[in-house]
């Protein structure tokens, strides 16, 4: 195990904690930035290119018949293998948090369509019927394959509180979700909740591999109990013609672990990195898990050289990179002048030859076998220590996105009170213009530091909307433009009067009259 330094050499700020990594054929890239997608990648994907133990950000773009993905902390990731050519190798990607703390419910469905000066994805929403589950985030979605055909299978996670049970105080309080298996059908969209005796208790950012018909889970995290106990179940699902039938089995040798990162190395090998074995210990050791014929065996390993920052850091995050390397992070030295936010490492677990040999293998694949998946996670309650874990906000000293070129839109989100006549409500929001889908458009108001405006409160029509959007004129809102006009609209100056200047010269008339004239006029007045 080799463990390295690297640089980000831009886009540092996106990096946080609860971000996910998606390997498309040797490629990395990076899912879940900070705040709102900025005008330079408005999809919030970027590919994360690594050159000499430096990393650079390259933005992604979507095709046309996408559908809006939101960046998405501690969402559930898992590779999937379609039967047609074009879904060989996709993600699948549910649940999550968005910048605004909102949980997300909903299902996507990411693949490559080209590969030229930008990398571009088609995302695909998947609607879902059945026993839907709820929006949540720290859980685990596999694919298993049985008979030739291939399920989802959802499992744990957080979510909020009830909106009865919700106060002020407690607004963002959270609790363990139903230790209930959900299977979900990604061709027609049909999910099921099964309940299994065997699981108890809820379980959060804990580790799961799937191979074939099984799956493992270990570790994680109750919040409940706020214990971590070394659990190891064993999910099976059979896909006959019929029925699914889902069994559990405890398994002893279990491990206490939560929010540890899992790379495969091999056929039938992973690596587990990171995470904690008690609510302020990092576990430093690393474990590698052996999956065959049915059974699992799990042994200590080689420790890797951590460096003393490591050591001391009270946490690190991170996410799998594919191929038997993982990519840490932990944050910066604040007794420096000039610090970090966050520092990162590379740690590769797997020699290069193994990485051919496993890349070769999985390529081979068909669409009925899977060489194993694993999902990463982090434990956002364990990334603050200062705050309990069932009062976390997911508001930190990290949340604070602040780039020198371009507006921040994190700070604010789309659901503020942009106005005194404001009315716009997340509960009630409907699209208004045909450019929207499940955010309501803004427009940045340049009058003194600056702020965002919803464009519906200032009354704009979509084609003046889409005017300014276009351009680079400074808009300013209907509560400052009076102003705006009065510092850039100088007053009008009436023209000086000048006195007509008087003729030094007096002169006459100009009119000659004739004999005629003059005896008409004695005449008339005689």
């Amino acid at each position: 195990m080799s463990l390295q330094m690297v640089t980000v050499s831009n886009n540092i700020a996106l990096i946080q904690p609860g971000f996910s990594l998606m390997n498309f054929d040797g490629q990395v890239f990076f899912f879940g930035q900070k705040g709102w997608p900025k005008r330079s990648c408005p999809t919030g994907v970027f590919h994360l290119e690594v050159n000499h133990n430096h990393i650079k950000l390259k933005p992604t773009i979507f095709s046309k018949d996408s559908c809006y993905l939101p960046p998405l902390r501690y969402p559930a990731t898992c590779t999937f293998k379609g039967s047609l050519e074009s879904e060989k190798h996709q993600y699948i990607i549910h649940g999550g948090k968005t910048p605004n703390n909102e949980l997300s419910d909903k299902i996507y469905v990411m693949s490559v369509v080209s590969k030229n000066k930008k990398v571009t994805f088609r995302c695909m929403e998947k609607d879902l019927v059945g026993d839907v589950p709820e929006a949540r985030y720290g859980h685990s979605i596999n694919v298993v394959y049985s008979r030739g055909k291939s399920m989802g299978v959802l499992f744990g996670g957080r979510s909020y509180m009830p909106s009865t049970h919700r106060t002020t105080e407690k607004w963002n309080s959270v609790a363990d979700c139903l230790p209930h298996v959900f299977l979900v059908d990604f061709e027609f969209g049909c999910a099921t909740s099964y309940i299994l005796p065997e699981l108890q208790d809820g379980l959060s950012f804990h580790v799961s591999i799937a191979k074939n018909d099984t799956i493992y889970i270990l570790g994680g995290h109750s919040l409940a109990n706020n214990i971590r106990p070394a659990n190891l179940y064993r999910i099976r699902v059979d896909l006959p013609l019929g029925s699914p039938a889902v069994n559990c089995t405890v398994l002893p040798g279990g491990i206490s672990v939560s929010s540890a990162i899992l790379t495969q190395i091999s056929n039938d090998e992973f690596v587990i990195v990171g995470g904690y074995q008690l609510e302020n210990q990092k576990r430093m050791i690393c474990n590698i898990i052996s999956l065959e014929e049915n059974k699992i065996e799990i042994r200590e390993m080689e420790t890797p050289d951590w460096t003393p920052d490591i050591k001391h850091s009270k946490i690190w995050f991170g996410s799998n990179m594919g191929n038997g390397t993982v990519f840490l992070g932990i944050p910066g030295d604040n007794k420096q002048v000039v610090s970090e936010a966050f520092y990162f490492y590379t740690l590769k677990c797997a020699e290069d030859n193994t990485n051919e040999e496993q890349t070769t293998f999985t390529n081979s694949q068909t669409s009925t076998e899977d060489p194993g998946d694993s999902t990463p996670f982090e434990d956002s309650e364990e990334f603050c220590f200062s705050a309990e874990a069932n009062s976390f906000d997911g508001d930190d000293e990290f949340d604070t996105y602040n780039e020198d070129d371009e507006e921040d839109e994190s700070e604010t989100g789309y659901w503020i009170t942009c106005c005194p006549t404001c009315d716009v409500d997340i509960n009630t929001w409907v699209p208004f213009y045909s450019t929207e889908l499940n955010k309501p458009a803004m427009i940045y108001c340049s009058h003194g530091d600056g702020h965002w405006v919803h464009a519906q409160c200032m009354d704009l029509a979509e084609r003046t909307l889409i005017h300014l959007s276009a351009g680079s004129n400074k808009y300013y809102c209907n509560e400052h433009v009076e102003i705006a006009r009065a510092l850039h609209t100088p007053q009008r100056v009436l023209p000086l009067k000048k006195p007509p200047m008087k003729s030094l010269h007096k002169k006459g008339s100009g009119k000659i009259l004739t004999p005629a004239k003059k005896s008409f006029l004695r005449r008339l007045f005689d």
